[in-house]
């Protein structure tokens, strides 16, 4: 199996993880099971064994659940990156922000600075063209 369709597979594979969990049906199975876990524990005697059925499988469950989610989210992060681009190049706005996601942190909040003071003037001057036409 080649690397790209290991890739290929792990990204499907990870999407329809990630679309199963997120469904109300999946919450209400989990509910489900740590109830069953629970009212099984007299059965049990509340041993350390019941306890750490419940331990090891919500910590397996969480560890591979952290990879699958992650790999979807950075899919969708780049997908509406690529999206975002597009308009960019696409419009009037400036070239200069398409791919300011690799910037650093501090050369982000430069940015962000001068963005925001860019809005502050835009709306002041906004604002005076309203006084002005009334």
């Amino acid at each position: 199996m080649s690397e790209h369709t290991a890739s290929n597979f792990f990204s499907t594979f990870a999407t329809a993880i990630a679309d199963l969990s997120g469904k109300p049906a999946t919450f209400v199975l989990a509910v489900v099971l740590v109830a069953v876990w629970a009212g099984s524990g007299p059965f049990f005697g509340y041993s350390e064994t019941w306890q750490l059925v419940i331990n090891t499988s919500t910590t397996i469950i969480t560890f591979l659940m952290v990879f699958v989610l992650q790999n979807s989210q950075n899919r969708d992060g780049k997908a509406l990156q690529a999206k975002l681009d597009e308009l960019i190049l696409s419009s009037q706005a400036q070239n200069k922000f398409v791919g300011i996601e690799k910037l650093n942190e501090q050369q982000l909040r430069e940015m962000s600075k001068t963005l925001a003071e860019k809005a502050e003037c835009v709306e002041d001057v906004a604002e005076e063209k309203a006084a002005e036409g009334r």
